[in-house]
């Protein structure tokens, strides 16, 4: 295409540099969940372990090459910093130079797979297409059999949306914003239906994809790793409750695997955004993720967790702490008799060890010592467990008396971090390194040095 031979004259790393900078702000990539040995004849496989369990401080996945195809876009979203008012410097790779990054960084055992987003080029079907023709080449000229992330284009054309999940092993179409409203707003040449037609379509795709594999083991799967998408907090007015409700009916309605919250950086100057005085949302995406996290695994709805009455998450308690003081007339619980749902509802006690306490007082009487043996944060779930009838410590069971011994932490949860201090990995050297920025403490450390401090992976307990 004309656009790819004289959209630039930048060399590869050149490019390279632009690029993967450019994509640090997309969030929507995770672990794989996808178990696929390689055939013998292709380069690599794709195991569940070992593929983004990592994640650095503004977002960047460590173990796959993140990059845009190109950072040009049609689109002037009010808070994207590729818009097409900004005036940065731009970038283009073909197919053929992203299959050559993919297989030499792979080749020197710096990658495990691909994430691969772009700008609007041109048009939603046109990006598409060489999306899909970069997944084409690198399948089967390169016979590349590694993890790759692709993002669906809202708007392209349905059979280009196929052949990608066909190709892929996780496809993302991000929702950008909570509401239709925030869109309007600030994306306006983009539209919900655009948005949600993909899900859908590759909802139906999987689902389709999985009658055919009962029936022939050797049909070619279709998006096997699940659908993910990204949701930018703080940009606009939802509060908690209307962003959790939208993440619930996202994973009833279209079975995603993840929803991701993205702090809002404003890196744009325009009357529409917030100023953020105190810089990005950290603590309130940090909620956001544990409060998902008690969707998902711990059985909890969002009306549990919020209510129009009560729509911001408490700043200092985690969700799971502060439903349980709101509930303790369902508390004390005896820990050798209570049912695995009750237990999961207990600070302290995450998935894993509600699960060895279920298997566990089959062949005996637990007590506090073999809770914390199993892994139960006593320190947490103190407060609302008993084994044999006792507490572990004459507590008062008091909403406020608990509140205050479980704040006494919160001090450094404030500032958004947690006394650790966080290194940006990166294909290039780091600036921030160079200058001693990483030894600062979060909130001495200038708003426009600073990244998002996730701790994604961190399960409510």
């Amino acid at each position: 295409m004309e656009y790819l031979a004289n959209g630039s004259t930048r060399s590869l790393m050149e490019k390279l540099a632009i690029l993967s900078d450019a994509a640090k702000y997309d969030v929507a990539c995770t672990s794989s969940g996808v178990e696929r040995q390689g055939t013998g004849t292709g380069v690599g496989n794709c195991l569940k372990m070992g593929i983004c369990h990592s994640f650095s401080s503004d977002g960047r996945c460590i173990s796959l090459l993140k990059i845009l195809m190109t950072n040009e876009c049609i689109y002037d979203c009010k808070y994207c910093l590729n818009r097409r008012s900004n005036d940065v410097p731009r970038a283009i790779f073909t197919p053929e130079e992203i299959c050559t990054l993919t297989m030499e960084f792979y080749r020197r055992n710096y990658i495990e797979g691909l994430f691969l987003s772009s700008g609007i080029v041109n048009s939603p079907d046109c990006t598409m297409e060489l999306l899909c023709r970069t997944l084409a080449l690198l399948r089967g000229k390169y016979r590349f059999q590694g993890y790759i992330h692709v993002k669906a284009i809202p708007g392209a054309d349905g059979e280009l949306i196929r052949r990608a999940g066909f190709l892929a092993d996780r496809m993302s179409v991000n929702l950008e914003l909570p509401t239709a409203e925030g869109l309007r707003l600030l994306a306006p040449n983009k539209h919900r239906k655009n948005i949600l037609g993909p899900m859908r379509q590759i909802q139906t795709g999987i689902q389709v994809n999985q009658n055919e594999l009962t029936v022939y083991r050797h049909a070619p799967r279709f998006v096997s790793g699940g659908q993910s998408t990204q949701m930018i907090i703080g940009a606009t007015q939802e509060n908690d409750y209307q962003i959790l409700k939208v993440a619930e009916s996202l994973y009833r309605k279209f079975e995603l695997k993840r929803v991701f919250y993205s702090a809002f950086v404003n890196v744009n100057q325009d009357a529409s955004l917030p100023a953020l005085p105190g810089g990005p949302p950290l603590l309130r995406e940090h909620r956001l993720y544990q409060a998902d996290f008690l969707l998902r695994f711990y059985g909890f709805e969002a009306e549990e967790l919020l209510d129009e009455e009560r729509p911001f998450f408490n700043v200092l308690l985690d969700p799971k702490e502060d439903w349980a003081v709101r509930h303790l007339e369902q508390f004390p619980v005896e820990v050798n008799k209570a049912s695995l749902e009750m237990l999961l509802r207990v600070p302290g006690i995450g998935v894993k060890s509600a699960r060895r306490i279920v298997a566990a007082r089959r062949s005996a009487k637990l007590d506090f010592q073999d809770l914390k043996k199993i892994g139960v944060v006593l320190k947490r779930a103190v407060y609302f467990i008993t084994c044999g009838g006792r507490l572990m410590y004459p507590l008062k069971l008091e909403e406020d008396a608990i509140v205050r011994n479980l704040t006494e932490k919160e001090d450094r949860i404030r500032l958004g971090s947690d006394g650790m201090t966080y290194r940006q990995m990166s294909l290039f050297d780091d600036a921030s390194f160079a200058d001693g920025l990483h030894k600062l403490p979060l909130s001495q450390v200038p708003p426009d040095r600073r990244r998002n401090v996730r701790k994604y992976d961190c399960l409510p307990m």
